[in-house]
C-alpha cells in the first residue's frame, strides 16, 4: 500500500497481510481526497474502522492537524500504530482501540468536534452503517461545515436524510460508493 499525495506521497506502508480487511482502493482514496481538497489542511479527521490506517494516513499526509483512528480489533490497531511509526508520525495522532460508537463516545466526552468523520464498516454489515450514522446524527461531533463520509457497497441503501444529517453527495466507483453527509441547514 502507498500514500497517494501530500507530505508522504509514494511512501509505502504495511497492508492487511493475513488480517481480514478490505482496504479502500487507491482509486477511491484518490477520489475521496480530490473531493475534500484543501479543506483537509488543519482539520480534525476521524478514521473509524481504521483497518490499515490508510484513510487517516492520507489525511495526515495532506495536512490534517489531528487524526484520530478508531479500530476495534487489536491486531488492526497494532497495524495502524506500526504504519504511523514507519512514517515517523508521532504527534497529532491518536489510536483508540474500541468499537466505533464507543470510540466516538470517548471523543465526544472530550467535547471535540470533527471536520471529517470517515466510516468504512464491513460492507455486509449494513446495520452498522446505520447505527454509526444515527449516533453521529444525535451527537454534536460534526463541526459546522463538517462532513461524515460513509464508504459502502453501491447497492446498500442509506438514508438521504436523518434528523440533522443529510446526504449532500453520492459517488459510485465499481462496487463501492461514498456517501457524503453534512448538517442540514435547519439543524
Amino acid at each position: 500500500m502507498r500514500v497517494i499525495a501530500g507530505r508522504f506521497r509514494s511512501r509505502k506502508f504495511k497492508g492487511p497481510g493475513k488480517l481480514r480487511l478490505r482496504p479502500t482502493s487507491d482509486r477511491l482514496r484518490e477520489t475521496l481526497f480530490n473531493i475534500l481538497g484543501a479543506a483537509v489542511e488543519d482539520s480534525l479527521f476521524v478514521d473509524l474502522y481504521a483497518g490499515t490506517g490508510a484513510i487517516g494516513i492520507e489525511a495526515i499526509s495532506r495536512g490534517a492537524r489531528e487524526t484520530i483512528f478508531v479500530e476495534a480489533h487489536a491486531a488492526s490497531a497494532r497495524l495502524v500504530r506500526a504504519n504511523l511509526d514507519a512514517l515517523g508520525v508521532h504527534e497529532g495522532v491518536e489510536v483508540i482501540e474500541a468499537e466505533a460508537v464507543r470510540g466516538l463516545e470517548r471523543i465526544a466526552a472530550r467535547h471535540r468536534v470533527a471536520d471529517f468523520i470517515f466510516l468504512d464498516p464491513p460492507y455486509e454489515d449494513e446495520e452498522e452503517h446505520l447505527n454509526v450514522l444515527e449516533y453521529l446524527d444525535a451527537s454534536h461531533l460534526v463541526a459546522p461545515g463538517g462532513l461524515v463520509i460513509v464508504e459502502h457497497r453501491n447497492k446498500t441503501e442509506l438514508p438521504d436524510r436523518l434528523e440533522r444529517l443529510e446526504r449532500a453527495r453520492l459517488i459510485e466507483q465499481g462496487d463501492a460508493a461514498l456517501s457524503f453527509y453534512r448538517l442540514a441547514a435547519a439543524a
